[in-house]
Formats: structure tokens, C-alpha cells, sequence
């Protein structure tokens, strides 16, 4: 068995999220109270009570969603889960930097509180949209999104490549309407509005990514305990210097998931385990390849079935 571990990203959040494992194991609750001290919020409250939309604005979601995901890490590692490689979807990328020991959790929460805060800001609510594409090719959908910024007005990319035949896109309102519909007539089974607030992964968030590249090259980042699989090239690294970069650049690059996933396979993982919140990843997972054992791991029920399963 070769183990590794995955990390939600934005869109995993809910309202009632970790309060199981604060209550059931004085570790994770530790989790909780360092970050609500670092960031001077009360997040632990947000995390269990709400409100959902006060837990939905993007720079509350990132590091909630982090929080959540590195008191789940902690009770998994001190009952003896260890894993030979980690990757995190997007926000989620940066809790699988802290969980290899490659960056202090209060200045990762203090980071994607601030990456949340400028990616809303990039683009104003309602000019910006994303959009899941169900039943067509990466290439397709790429071609679609190029000829339909060429044509204008508007820039439309592919911002997800998640699983095979599920591309998200991203870009302006208007563009990424117009990319859908043509998505629709070019095949696609079907096209799903996302309830985001910003084009996240798209050119639109250059804003966003130039106002955080000085908070992330001040960051104190450590060498990799072991290999994160990058967002931007499914490429597993361990340097401080590459992870730096890849944290950087996406910002406004595509997220290669199922890239990452095959890269993983074909490095020899056959266990995912999914820290944090939700199982989205667990279901990515299972669509690159059906025969992958995977164990979302958010709530108590959750671990306990995945360490029995896994350490026995």
C-alpha cells in the first residue's frame, strides 16, 4: 500500500465543519484555537455555527477549509497514518504545504486569508463567473474557450481540468455564458453555473496573484518532508523554491487535477486519503481510475473507518 494524502479546496465548506473532531480529540481542537489567536477571529465559531454565508465569503472559506483540514491531518498522524506524497486542490494545495512540514499553520492561515481577500477583489461580484463542463474533452473545451476570447468580448479559459470529461471554466460573466452554450452544441451532457463569487484560475486573477507574490516571497517555507504534487504542472517537488513558485503562479493558472491524479497513480499510489472537509476529491479520484481505494477523512466516523481500514 502506498498512501497518499489529498486536500479540499473551496466549495468542500459547511456550516458544522471539525466541531465533531475539536469535541472528540483535544489535538484538533488545539488546531482551532491557535488559528483563531493567529488571525485574531473567532473562525472556530464560523467553522461550527455560521452563518453560511458569512463562511462563504472566499477570504473566510480559504482558511476555514485549512483549519479544518490540518485538525483532521493532526488526529490521522498521531494515530500513525504516514504518506509518501500530498497534493491539494487549489486553496487546498497550501494545507498540504503545512502538512509536510513545509510551512507554519498561523502563517498559511494568515496567507489564504489574504489570497482570499485579493482574489475577490480582482474581479468585482458579477462580472466574473465559473462554470462546470460535464461530457466533453479537455481539448474540446479548450478550443472552445480560445475561439470565443478571440471572438469577444471577453476572456473564457479553462480553469479545472478535475477528472476526465469535467473541465471547469472560467473567466468574464458573459464569456464564460457563451463558452457553455457553445460547450452544449459541440456535445457536452451538460454545463453547471458554479456559485462562486470570482473567476478563480483564469487570467482575471492576475490582480490577485501580483498583490500576493510579496506575502508569498516572504514567507518562511521549509524543504518538503515529502513530495507535493504541484497545481501547475502535476510535478512532484520538495524544494522550498518550487513550492514557493507553484503557490505563486496558481493563483491565475489552471489547476491540472487529473493530470496530478495519473501522475500519482503512475508514481505507484494506490490509497488517497481526503483530509478535510467533503469527499469531492474521493469521487475525482474514483473517475481517473475506479480501482483507487479512497477515504474521505473530515469528521470522526470518517477516520476511524479510514485508520481501520488502512493501519488496522
Amino acid at each position: 500500500m502506498k498512501i497518499a494524502a489529498l486536500f479540499p479546496g473551496q466549495g468542500s465548506q459547511a456550516v458544522g465543519m471539525g466541531a465533531d473532531l475539536a469535541t472528540r480529540w483535544p489535538e484538533a481542537s488545539k488546531i482551532f484555537s491557535a488559528v483563531d489567536e493567529g488571525l485574531g477571529l473567532d473562525l472556530s465559531r464560523l467553522c461550527w455555527e455560521g452563518p453560511k454565508e458569512e463562511l462563504r465569503l472566499t477570504e473566510n472559506t480559504q482558511p476555514a477549509l485549512l483549519t479544518h483540514s490540518i485538525a483532521a491531518w493532526t488526529v490521522l498522524t498521531k494515530r500513525g497514518l504516514r504518506v509518501g506524497g500530498v497534493a491539494g486542490h487549489s486553496l487546498g494545495e497550501y494545507s498540504a504545504v503545512v502538512a509536510v512540514d513545509g510551512l507554519d499553520l498561523t502563517d498559511a492561515a494568515a496567507t489564504v486569508r489574504e489570497r482570499g481577500r485579493l482574489m475577490q477583489i480582482a474581479v468585482p461580484v458579477g462580472e466574473g463567473a465559473m462554470a462546470a463542463v460535464l461530457g466533453l474533452g479537455d481539448e474540446v473545451v479548450v478550443d472552445i474557450c480560445a475561439a470565443v476570447t478571440v471572438e469577444g468580448p471577453g476572456v473564457v479559459v479553462a480553469a479545472n481540468f478535475n477528472s476526465p470529461n469535467q473541465v471547469v471554466i472560467a473567466g468574464a460573466a458573459g464569456a464564460v455564458e457563451r463558452a457553455a452554450d457553445r460547450c452544449k452544441e459541440e456535445g457536452a451532457r451538460r454545463t453547471v453555473p458554479l456559485p462562486v463569487s470570482a473567476p478563480f484560475h483564469s487570467p482575471l486573477m492576475a490582480p490577485a496573484r501580483e498583490g500576493l507574490e510579496p506575502t508569498l516571497n516572504g514567507l518562511q517555507l521549509r524543504d518538503l518532508e515529502a513530495p507535493l504534487y504541484r497545481n501547475i504542472d502535476a510535478q512532484p517537488v520538495r524544494k522550498s523554491a518550487e513550492v514557493r513558485d507553484g503557490l505563486i503562479r496558481q493563483v491565475d493558472s489552471p489547476v491540472l487535477w487529473s493530470a496530478t491524479i495519473r501522475r500519482m497513480l503512475d508514481d505507484g499510489f494506490d490509497t488517497f486519503v481526503e483530509v478535510g472537509a467533503g469527499n469531492v476529491l474521493s469521487g475525482l479520484v474514483r473517475r481517473v481510475d475506479r480501482a483507487t481505494k479512497c477515504y474521505p477523512a473530515g469528521t470522526v466516523d470518517d477516520i476511524e473507518k479510514a485508520l481501520s481500514e488502512i493501519i488496522g
